[in-house]
């Protein structure tokens, strides 16, 4: 299995959703940085379930442990051991699915491939893996601080936020359960998933990212581009289906004389159709993009499945589950974006020494 991401700035995982403990070890940070450990422990709780009503109840205080690499609050260069207990497993939740596949799960895949299987709340196909991610993009988020990294809700549903994110202010989007800048439509939002939740149903939904004060020249031109790197990242989270920059499908209805970003004489562009990001390498305008993410799979309904045996049975949903699992990946699509430009920031700077 892969279980590795990045290059210079490489994080290696572990761990299963009812296991003892996740964690993992990061690779590439360059020593004498000060770490500000009450920082990762806040973008730990923006993920963890629990923190509302319109999330998974499951209880988990997600308190991470620095083993190594870490020595009176600075990185010392050498590998940074984390590990973060599991404290509130309910197993037996799961044990009407041991022989029986969850539609749209990784249950039948995962099965196929490897013979074995963890049917415990998914072992390491689940979402908690995520929190190991975010750890080590609090931390990434620390070497870029100089990069402004903040994503949001931009739709739930079929309730879009209409607003541009150049009219947002930021700092609201934790101003509610729902993670969107936009009272009015964070609302409407948060309304849609109580309904959905009280049918025992799922809804999925969007997630917009922006990074703001850019340097020119992250990525590579031919196969380590910026967006396409960006891209793998997003699309590795459990439940994303989709992602784009910049003007992304609408662009593919446009001319070129609409979608061209005219330079002005400093550099900047006029617009920014092209999301920040031009042959594959950052242009110094904002990066922004959208991550699609689908209906959570597990809803407290009967649904019509197969079993090991391939017989066709029946499943009904068990267990503490997201109806919408946007408001809490907001913080995962910030690490992950953080972890792709440290990476590629470290790499600009080794070839300029």
């Amino acid at each position: 299995m892969f279980n590795s991401f990045g290059n210079i700035l490489k994080v290696t995982t572990f761990g299963e959703s009812h296991g003892t403990a996740i964690g993992g070890v990061i690779d590439g940070f360059p020593a004498g940085m000060e770490v500000d450990l009450e920082a990762v422990q806040y973008e730990l709780d923006r993920r963890k379930p629990g923190q509302s009503k319109i999330v998974t109840q499951r209880k988990e205080p997600d308190t991470v442990e620095f083993l190594s690499g870490i020595f009176e609050g600075k990185t010392t260069g050498a590998s940074i051991g984390f590990v973060i207990k599991n404290t509130n497993q309910k197993s037996k939740d799961y044990n009407h699915n041991t022989n029986v596949y969850r539609p749209s799960h990784a249950d039948y895949t995962y099965d196929k491939k490897y013979g074995i299987r963890d049917h415990r709340g998914g072992g390491r196909t689940s979402a908690r893996e995520t929190a190991n991610w975010v750890v080590a993009g609090a931390l990434a988020k620390q070497l870029i601080k100089h990069i402004n990294i903040n994503a949001f809700t931009s739709s739930v549903g079929d309730i879009f936020m209409v607003k541009p994110y150049q009219d947002l202010d930021f700092s609201k989007k934790e101003s509610n359960i729902v993670r969107c800048p936009d009272e009015a439509s964070a609302e409407q939002m948060i309304e849609k998933i109580n309904q959905i939740r009280k049918a025992g149903d799922t809804i999925g939904g969007t997630i917009t990212c922006v990074a703001q004060n850019m340097p020119v020249g992250l990525g590579e031109p031919i196969f380590h581009k910026l967006h396409a790197e960006l891209g793998k990242a997003m699309l590795s989270i459990n439940a994303v289906k989709g992602f784009e920059f910049g003007s992304g499908f609408c662009g593919a209805k446009m001319q070129g004389s609409e979608h061209n970003d005219i330079f002005n004489e400093d550099g900047t562009t006029r617009t920014n159709l092209s999301g920040g990001v031009q042959g594959g390498i950052s242009n110094g305008m904002d990066v922004y993009f959208r991550v699609a993410f689908k209906p959570v799979a597990t809803i407290m309904q009967n649904q019509e499945t197969i079993n090991s045996e391939g017989e066709a049975t029946e499943i009904h949903g068990k267990g503490r589950h997201d109806p919408c699992v946007v408001p809490r990946a907001v913080p995962i699509v910030e690490a992950l974006t953080a972890l792709v430009l440290a990476d590629f920031w470290l790499l600009d700077k080794m070839r300029r020494v």
